[in-house]
Formats: structure tokens, C-alpha cells, sequence
């Protein structure tokens, strides 16, 4: 089946649309767009987040709920609205989410992140 009968733009998504779309066997989220290096994918986990670190630099948009973020050795409280930071390769993981949570991913750049500006 094609994207138009999913219900799928390619430059632009609804968390509705999103969370909709079945997340692919073996993938913990579901990509909704791309072009280049940039991927976005929709991540509502349920219970426990049990990611392991990316191969390259990410942002995070939360669409909705609140919890807290572990980003390496720090930890932080989010909620909707806000934009989390992730370097390529270090641990991170939500914790004590919502049961509404779910998040924007946006993975881009080379494979081991960008270099520090």
C-alpha cells in the first residue's frame, strides 16, 4: 500500500497520523519523514524505554506528556513542548513518562554524530 493510503504526507505529520501508523517488527518507533540525512520518527514507548545509544546526532520534540529524560549522567524533568539534545552514542532513555507520552525524533548527520562547534 502507498503512503496516500496511509494517510501519510511526506513533509508533514500529526501526532494522530503517527501514532497510528504500525511501528515495523523489531523498531521501537515509526518513521514519518525524510530527506537526506534527516529522518523524523514518532517513539511513544509504554512501560519502561529500553533504547540503547544512536550512531548519530538526534533532537527530541516532545508532542505530549511529561517524565523525566536521562541524558548520560544527567537527568532533567520534560514535558510537552520541550526540544531534547542527544549527542550521537550516549546512553539516554525516558523515565517515569506518562501514560499519554510521545515524542518526535529527529535522527541527522553522519553516522557518529557532528563534530562540536
Amino acid at each position: 500500500m502507498d503512503e496516500a493510503h496511509l494517510g501519510v504526507e511526506r513533509w508533514r505529520a500529526t501526532v494522530e497520523r503517527a501514532a497510528a501508523l504500525p511501528i515495523p517488527k523489531g523498531q521501537r518507533s515509526v518513521e514519518v519523514l525524510s530527506h537526506g540525512t534527516m529522518v523524523v520518527k514518532y517513539y511513544a514507548p509504554r512501560g519502561t524505554d529500553e533504547q540503547t545509544p544512536h550512531t548519530r546526532d538526534e533532537l527530541y520534540v516532545v508532542a505530549q506528556g511529561s517524565g523525566t529524560f536521562i541524558n548520560g549522567d544527567d537527568q532533567h524533568p520534560f514535558s510537552a513542548g520541550d526540544v531534547l539534545f542527544v549527542r550521537a552514542g550516549v546512553p539516554h532513555r525516558f523515565e517515569n513518562f506518562t501514560d499519554d507520552f510521545g515524542t518526535w525524533v529527529i535522527f541527522y548527520g553522519p553516522e557518529g554524530g557532528e563534530s562540536p562547534s
